[in-house]
């Protein structure tokens, strides 16, 4: 497959061995929508008309166009869609292609765990969370249908939350590798998990995802650390930088600067009712004219979260008691929204796209392990091993305690970091970061000799 856009440069770099050849100067020309070029180990692909079809979606592709994506590639891959690299080449490879020893490592260490056939053994994990939601669900519903006790009303409140925690885990897994027998039954558990349960889409937690995987925390790129007016991880967001993700800017307007400022003291409360964003991300989403997989089923599921949901709330006696048992549901899984946000909040940020070449170092200096105890393992979802989970996307979470210490070795031989915390840890260094950029935000909005007083103030915040 030979592009009309190849220029007289690429034409005219063909060497000796009969292979055609582009540098990658050339291959960087090949970096938009209408025109998407990547490299996997060498080989030049055409992926222009691709990008449309792309399980992942377009995201991925497009931020990562021009350049050589083999890491990213074999990240997020399973060895059966190399062959479908074939009808996308160019007949170019590229002239200038060198492997840096980190991802040599990184690639021979993917190797062996494929071998070791780690990716298709996924362990009985599946099934035990599924047997503990189910317990779970149903002992929420039995509290608000059989039981007229305030506390127990609370009690199933909080028990749904948790039961709304094991799903997300259950729903990420799906997400990046099929933990069901077929795909078609793995595409059901996505939808039903979900979209029916919980409420919150799966073609917007792919969307959302797939992109912050790619991007790890780039300010302009990661839609997770995208969170103004409310919160900010680095003064650099008070520039208004534009969201390509969105593809709208991030406004920091007084509003911002105003919420912002005490991010350090509403974070815990943002957590709490994050769960209403989401919700919203979900109906803006569905509704949108962008392109979804299966956006139907994933409407239809959205319906029946919220029929079921309602319904059940509407069995509680009073409304104040409606209210009390949808926030404290809210607050429970909020404790899910800050295990997320400790895992990138406090780590180091970037602005700009993410760069193929540096795929390895770029996961290691964005995520912070949560360091616990195997008994716990459960309550994190195996996500308490970012780093781990970040490199080896598709790797179930069964494993992720076990490679944890050949990541850790890794890090050390290439001198990169490897950050792990405990939860209260991660917590504190979290609220610091916050309290950093809320400071920060201050002085823009303060003259000179009132900043004294604002710090004074502050001091024990």
């Amino acid at each position: 497959m030979v592009s009309p856009s190849i220029s007289a440069v690429e034409v005219l770099n063909s060497m000796a061995d009969g292979k055609k050849y582009i540098t990658l100067e050339e291959l960087k020309k090949h970096n938009n929508p209408g025109d998407l070029w990547i490299s996997v180990m060498g080989k030049v692909y055409n992926v222009t008309e691709w990008a449309k079809e792309h399980p992942g979606g377009d995201i991925p592709l497009v931020n990562l166009a021009g350049q050589d994506v083999t890491d990213a590639f074999i990240a997020f891959h399973p060895g059966t869609a190399w062959k479908h690299l074939d009808k996308l080449f160019t007949g170019y490879h590229l002239k200038d292609y060198q492997v840096s020893e980190v991802s040599r490592d990184y690639r021979k260490l993917a190797s062996e765990f494929a071998k070791a056939g780690m990716f298709e053994k996924k362990g009985h994990g599946v099934i035990y969370s599924l047997c503990f939601v189910s317990l779970l669900l149903s002992a929420c519903v039995y509290g608000v249908l059989y039981s007229e006790s305030f506390w127990i009303h609370m009690l199933s409140g909080a028990i749904l939350g948790l039961a709304w925690m094991q799903i997300a885990y259950l729903g990420h897994d799906a997400g990046h590798y099929q933990m069901m027998a077929t795909r078609g039954w793995n595409k059901f558990a996505g939808i039903f998990i979900g979209n029916c349960i919980t409420g919150i889409s799966i073609a917007w937690w792919k969307w959302t995802h797939n992109a912050h995987h790619i991007a790890c925390n780039s300010l302009d790129y990661d839609p997770d650390l995208q969170h103004l007016p409310m919160l900010a991880v680095s003064s650099k967001l008070f520039n208004s930088l534009t969201s390509v993700f969105y593809g709208r800017q991030l406004t920091f307007d007084p509003l911002a600067r105003f919420f912002v400022s005490y991010q350090h003291y509403s974070y815990y409360p943002i957590m709490c009712v994050a769960r209403v964003n989401l919700y919203l991300q979900t109906i803006l989403l569905l509704i949108s004219k962008r392109k979804i997989p299966d956006r139907g089923l994933n409407i239809l599921g959205t319906l029946i979260f919220w029929t079921w949901f309602p319904l059940l709330v509407s069995r509680l006696p009073n409304w104040p008691e409606r209210v009390a048992f949808v926030l404290v549901s809210f607050c429970v899984t909020g404790i899910q929204h800050v295990q997320f946000t400790l895992n990138h909040f406090a780590a180091d940020v970037y602005v700009g796209p993410p760069k193929g070449n540096d795929w390895f170092e770029k996961q290691t200096s964005g995520t912070i392990d949560i360091a616990c105890s195997s008994w716990m393992d459960w309550f994190f979802g195996g996500l308490q091993f970012q780093l781990e989970h970040h490199l080896f996307p598709r790797l179930p979470r069964c494993h992720l305690r076990s490679i944890s210490p050949i990541v850790k070795e890794l890090c050390k031989k290439h001198n990169l970091p490897y950050t792990s915390l405990s939860f209260y840890d991660a917590n504190v260094m979290t609220l610091k970061t916050l309290r950093t950029a809320a400071l920060e935000a201050r002085d823009l909005t303060n003259p000179a000799p009132q900043n004294l007083l604002w710090e004074a103030f502050n001091t024990h915040g």
